[in-house]
């Protein structure tokens, strides 16, 4: 879990930053807060609004978050060209900063809650008046106290609508607003003109109730829905209150509490327990046990002593720990996984496309559909009342508020309860192709196993173990490769001198060459030997004692002539939970197959005793993405895991790139879902969390359309009262959001 923190301390291109155009140039991502926005046509008109801005290179609007998130290349009034479209389009654009998360709107909420409180008091009356003419005893209101009741529902409470309807028939664009608006006023108008047409005479039925609770429910679902998308926020907001406002610098020996902000790389901090630490640091002082469960969701102390890592956020569980400052304000891992998570909230799922070609008909259909209704009950039918009941019912329920919110609420929660438990997801195109995914390959060392070989046999040519122990550590002392690492190891158990290499030549995916003690060696695998034409120890060869299963390090001379001097054999223990996450692999109908560099006979091995039978062993790092092309042409929908550099070009190549804890940066960087623990059990989880995502969205577009196919002919032949219709196409949106906040229920199988 440490490692994988390791890991996105140094990642420059994380989601959350910015990319580089095809030019090669910087391109600056800015973050605005939109409002104004109620519907899937709202968010589609700023995003086609922000397109059209010169230098724009892509623009994602999420009504969820209600955000706007650009990636633009170079111009100094880059952002008030923005603000300028945004307002343009008829809505209002506020920059972020680069990691406020948006969405705390305590204080709107608190206000829109005042506003529906007393526009249900005012309601209220003209409800009861309805529902007791259904119940037998009629309660009748004289139509002034009924004007009295409702007028300020209509033109105070329900002022935001106009305001917004016409900011879009400005730009002759059609939002949710404009069918509220026009309901209710028709209901409203037609009431009046009843009382006007009396003449002081008893007034039969009027609309007013209709209006009256047409705009209080919709202010109702209005709130509920803003509260909803607080809780789907709930994820950034709780990485975001990880990082403490105070800090324990050192000065000249002394305490001295001072803001984050003046925290400089270098500081000497300190952490006593029960304190959260302030910024990415590295012991120097003192033992104790962090809490890391909020960055790794593994909430297992993690032991910390001189010269290990430190986490902003993690929590001191005992001990005083003195640590140096070694990344602070938007370097800090936890300010990384906060974009990282964020980037990933505002990015759009291909699905949504489908979205946005439907809202940009739909209210110009809609006020069609509510015209023609209207005239076939007048003209056909001679029933000028249920030709405007109708038609107002018909405008309000077919608001589509509830299609634009189900699948950014849906990314929302599901990124953020992955976060929640150590998988990042880098973006909703991943969780949309995860659902897909029927082959994950996996490289077998860091993956399947420990990544920390050990050597287990030595065979030299002479006899002599330590002199080949020592040219080969010797060579391999460059390399950061676990097989170097394991030879490094033993000779220094055997306290064998390292002797100076020089002419070092790095040979990717085969092995090393270097000078050593004025010969020319080479240490690496038989692909090595074969590029000089030498014939090292197979991985069968039983002659000396059993070698098979073995990783083989074959030890060579170039100088004076070319000659094998012997071989090392290394084996690596199996990850513990990594038969059993392949057994989860299967069980979601996921074929397995170990993708890796080493010989087959050691690929084999590992592959029986995780449960894989299909292995692809002995590809160079250039070949593992032609492996991946070759199995996608296939017909494979292809998730590629893997930890190293070497894998990184099979991690871009595959349909999804997980990338495990414990990797190299550029590995993360290429990769669609990164691990935060070493643990191949979040494999499964990860697939997991992304097809529940993934089905979530599914469910939530299918009710949002099927909603609105139902409703529209219902109220069309007059089926539906137009308060019952708003109350409706209120709880629909609500019932989007609540279905996508299920989510949060979502548990990973425990591995203890």
């Amino acid at each position: 879990m440490q490692t994988q923190i390791q890991t996105i301390e140094n990642a420059s291109a994380a989601p959350g930053g910015a990319p580089n155009d095809e030019a090669g140039g910087a391109v600056e991502r800015v973050r605005l807060a939109i409002s104004g926005m109620t519907c899937a046509g709202c968010a589609g008109r700023v995003n086609k609004a922000l397109d059209e801005v010169p230098g724009v290179q892509t623009a994602v609007v999420n009504l969820a978050s209600e955000q706007a998130t650009v990636d633009l290349s170079g111009q100094q009034d880059n952002l008030a060209r923005l603000v300028a479209a945004v307002e343009a389009a008829g809505y209002e654009a506020t920059p972020l900063e680069a990691e406020e998360p948006g969405l705390d709107d305590t204080d709107e909420a608190r206000r829109q809650g005042w506003l529906v409180a007393f526009s249900a008091l005012l309601t209220l009356p003209l409800v009861a008046q309805m529902v007791s003419g259904w119940l037998g005893f009629p309660i009748s209101l004289e139509p002034w106290l009924q004007f009295l009741l409702a007028t300020p529902v209509q033109f105070y409470f329900g002022w935001r609508f106009y305001v917004a309807g016409y900011k879009a028939l400005r730009v002759l664009a059609g939002n949710m607003d404009q069918l509220v608006a026009m309901g209710t006023s028709a209901a409203y108008g037609y009431s009046a003109y009843l009382w006007w047409a009396a003449g002081g005479q008893p007034v039969g039925h009027l609309y007013l109730e209709g209006a009256a609770t047409v705009i209080t429910l919709v202010l109702l679902g209005k709130w509920l829905e803003k509260r909803a998308k607080g809780s789907a926020a709930a994820a950034i907001r709780a990485l975001m209150a990880q990082r403490p406002d105070q800090a324990r610098l050192l000065h000249n020996g002394a305490e001295v509490e001072v803001p984050l902000a003046a925290v400089m790389v270098g500081d000497l901090l300190r952490v006593r327990p029960g304190e959260r630490i302030a910024v990415d640091g590295r012991v120097t002082e003192g033992q104790g046990e962090v809490d890391e469960g909020l960055l790794t969701g593994e909430a297992r102390p993690v032991a910390k002593q001189p010269g290990a890592r430190l986490t902003a956020g993690a929590i001191n569980l005992n001990g005083v720990l003195t640590y140096e400052a070694t990344a602070v304000g938007a370097d800090t891992v936890l300010s990384r996984i906060i974009r990282l998570v964020d980037g990933a909230q505002a990015t759009r799922a291909p699905v949504e496309q489908l979205v946005d070609r439907v809202a940009a008909v739909f209210v110009p259909v809609v006020i069609v559909i509510a015209l023609l209704t209207f005239l076939t009950w007048w003209l056909y039918l001679g029933n000028l009342d249920g030709g405007v009941a109708a038609a107002i019912t018909v405008l309000v329920i077919a608001c589509p508020c509830a299609l634009g919110l189900a699948t950014p609420a849906a990314v929302m929660v599901g990124t953020g309860v992955a976060a929640r438990h150590g998988i990042l997801i880098r973006d909703a195109e991943a969780l949309e192709r995860a659902r897909a995914i029927d082959l994950v390959l996996l490289d077998k060392t860091g993956t399947l196993t420990e990544g920390k070989p050990k050597v287990q046999r030595i065979q030299a040519g002479n006899g002599d173990e330590d002199s080949l122990l020592a040219l080969a550590a010797s060579v391999l002392a460059n390399s950061e490769h676990p097989l170097a690492r394991a030879v490094a190891q033993l000779a220094a158990e055997r306290e064998i001198p390292v002797m100076a290499a020089s002419e070092f030549v790095n040979h990717p995916g085969k092995g090393v060459e270097a000078v050593v003690a004025g010969q020319r060696l080479i240490v690496g695998n038989q692909a090595l030997l074969d590029d000089f034409n030498l014939t090292g120890m197979a991985s069968d060869d039983s002659e000396n004692g059993d070698w098979s299963g073995l990783s083989l390090i074959q030890v060579a001379a170039l100088t004076p002539a070319p000659r094998l001097l012997g071989c090392l054999g290394a084996a690596d223990a199996v990850r513990p939970g990594a038969a059993r996450a392949v057994e989860r692999l299967h069980e979601q109908h996921i074929e397995t197959s170990i993708l890796s560099g080493d010989n087959e006979t050691a690929t084999r091995r590992i592959g029986g005793q995780v449960g894989i039978e299909n292995v692809i062993a002995g590809v160079q790092p250039d070949g593992k993405a032609g492996e991946v092309v070759r199995l996608r042409g296939q017909g494979h929908v292809v998730a590629m895991v893997g930890d190293g550099i070497n894998d990184a070009p099979a991690l871009a190549a595959a349909d999804i790139g997980i990338a495990m804890g414990g990797g190299a940066d550029v590995a993360m960087e290429a990769a669609g879902i990164t691990l935060m623990r070493d643990e191949p059990g979040l494999i499964a989880d990860a697939m997991a969390i992304s097809r529940a995502t993934a089905r979530r969205i599914r469910q939530n577009l299918f009710w949002a359309f099927i909603y609105n196919v139902v409703a529209l002919p219902v109220a069309a032949a007059g089926l539906l009262n137009p308060a019952v219709a708003g109350a409706a196409m209120a709880m629909s949106s609500v019932s989007v959001i609540s279905n996508a906040l299920l989510l949060r229920r979502w548990r990973p199988e425990r591995s203890d």
